[in-house]
């Protein structure tokens, strides 16, 4: 197994093997109280929130949940936002009664909501105003409680940094008010009930239940316990040396587990101050290292590019920042020597997934490769088989990854199948088939090189071709489809769509299909490119062969 092989380029200090936690995930917010009430726990544009304000608002919000909402222990309470302090707000107050938060993708589109409340079961949806698009239809179909966040509330002192539109004019229709299952997040942190007690929990009861984009159909419950989520934090503020006093940019979406686990969790777990912005903007970015003193920041790559080309970089001092890490995209080894060289900071990349609660491997911080995913963290095994027989392979040859370790997923929630395919047991040990393909070199670091599945990796989102095809198809003018990765300089990959029309649709254009997309999927799912071809390859029962057309965009993309 490759566990062993890495005991030699292991963070010198630190233990192979960790003990599983003693406590829950919402004592971590309970602990950092207890240990500096008057430290800084949140800043938003320059507002500051101590850990005190932050447990009073977790505390009140908590206490409306369960006296007005009639939220308990196990049920599910989706946070549909920004990154923001209600994010960090409504995710402790839902653990503090043992409910299970289900976070959830802010570029989705209704009825990508719709989906994800409808499997999950959520009762309460927190949703920012921004977002009333997407939410409105669902709550009025459906018997959701949403409380309707807005970002202005903690904007509480003046600040000269260019805070964007859709934080000052949250643009919800005037007659939300009015509805019947629509609540203002000031209203129900106004409830003068007696604060209700922490419900008390066991360490495998559920915490969250974030989602997978969804390789084929509709995105997958991920079921994480307190043990999965605690396991997965220590492989991030243990592994990376982040301490109380650290200060953490949270701007890593907090929908996806980077950025909850690796910037939100993390900190609150440690008593750090968390630098909320909500979406990236290198400017506001660059502010908050500057001034904040930022030394910890979880980032994919395309955020350290956009960073290190602004035009007026060097009139801020960046030298407080002691760790960069992330993953989702490979980090090119000339944007990693160029942030170096102006940050003094090595990016270190890792691998993880939303089955696995963030960490899998990561480079060990003495002794980094580039290019490299490094390797399995505490208790974590990992091993490299044919994707076939499911026989190891050797150091050196490609295979597909297989992880085991209690960072990973109870399973799937509510889908069996899925378990039953995911999930191979080999020498006594339950190992997550991940589908994506890598090696092991001989010291046992792990290089990601491709995918079994079929993914398109756009700036760190993943977009599972399979399901932007199965909304294509509800077009009337398109009569097939497929849909494939395009280089693109910035993103890494963009979607591409591949369509033959249907009959008496030859007038529509790329433009037409685009935009009809946005009222259908995310943003980020959405084709940039269209092309328009009279066939499609197919096999001899009549499949697209989108191999073949993901191949034929390779070579095109290499030969321009």
């Amino acid at each position: 197994m490759a566990y062993q092989k890495n005991f030699a380029v292991w963070p010198p200090g630190l233990p192979h093997d960790i003990e599983l936690t003693d406590h829950s995930v919402y004592s971590n917010l309970e602990r950092s109280v207890a240990a500096d009430p008057d430290a800084i726990a949140m800043v938003f544009y320059e507002t500051c929130i101590t850990y005190q304000q932050l447990h009073q608002d977790v505390c009140l919000l908590a206490t409306w949940l369960a006296t007005e909402a009639g939220v308990g222990k196990g049920d599910r309470v989706g946070i549909f936002s920004q990154n923001s302090p209600q994010y960090v707000i409504a995710y402790y107050a839902a653990l503090r009664l043992g409910a299970v938060v289900v976070p959830m993708n802010p570029m989705y589109v209704e009825e990508e909501l719709q989906y994800l409340l409808d499997n999950s079961g959520a009762r309460v949806l927190f949703a920012a105003n921004e977002l009333h698009h997407a939410f409105v239809g669902v709550m009025d179909r459906r018997d959701v409680l949403v409380v309707g966040i807005e970002y202005r509330d903690y904007l509480r002192v003046s600040t000269e940094l260019p805070i964007p539109d859709f934080i000052l004019n949250q643009g919800a229709p005037a007659d939300l008010d009015q509805h019947s299952h629509y609540v203002h997040w000031q209203q129900a942190l106004a409830c003068e009930t007696p604060l209700v007690a922490i419900t008390e929990v066991e360490l495998d009861d559920l915490v969250m239940l974030p989602y997978t984009s969804g390789s084929t159909g509709n995105p997958k419950g991920c079921k994480h316990s307190n043990i999965s989520v605690q396991h997965g934090l220590r492989g991030v503020y243990d592994w990376f040396g982040i301490k109380r006093g650290d200060v953490i940019l949270a701007v890593a979406p907090m929908f996806h587990v980077v950025g909850l686990q690796a910037g939100m969790n993390s900190s609150i777990a440690q008593g750090g101050t968390l630098v909320i912005v909500p979406r990236w903007d290198r400017e506001v970015a660059a502010h908050a290292i500057h001034n904040f003193h930022v030394t910890v920041w979880p980032a994919v790559p395309t955020m350290a590019i956009d960073l290190i080309n602004m035009p007026d970089f060097e009139q801020y001092d960046v030298s407080s920042l002691r760790v960069m890490f992330g993953g989702g995209s490979s980090m090119p080894e000339a944007v990693a020597k160029r942030l170096y060289e102006l940050c003094g900071v090595t990016f270190m990349e890792g691998y993880g997934m939303t089955e696995t609660c963030c960490p899998g491997t990561a480079n060990p911080p003495q002794a980094p490769k580039a290019g490299c995913a490094g390797i399995p963290v505490f208790n974590t095994l990992l091993q490299v088989v044919d994707h076939e027989t499911l026989t190891p392979v050797r150091d050196g040859e490609i295979g597909e990854l297989l992880i085991a370790g209690p960072q990973v997923m109870q399973g799937y929630w509510q889908d069996e199948q899925a378990n039953a395919e995911s999930f191979v047991l080999i020498d006594g040990v339950s190992y997550l088939r991940t589908g994506d393909l890598g090696y092991l070199d001989e010291q046992g670091y792990v290089y990601v090189v491709d995918r079994l599945k079929r993914m398109i990796n756009a700036s760190g989102f993943k977009v599972w071709p399979t399901q932007v095809e199965a909304v294509l198809y509800r077009h009337p003018a398109i009569r097939e489809v497929c849909v494939v990765a395009k280089k693109d300089p910035k993103r890494g990959e963009t979607v591409k769509a591949m369509v033959v029309l249907a009959d008496n649709h030859g007038d529509i254009c790329a433009d037409d299909l685009i935009e009809w997309s946005r009222e259908h999927m995310a943003a980020y799912k959405i084709p940039r490119s269209i092309s328009f071809v009279e066939s499609l390859p197919k096999s001899g029962s009549g499949k697209i062969l989108w191999r073949t057309v993901q191949e034929d965009e390779n070579r095109e993309a290499i030969a321009i």
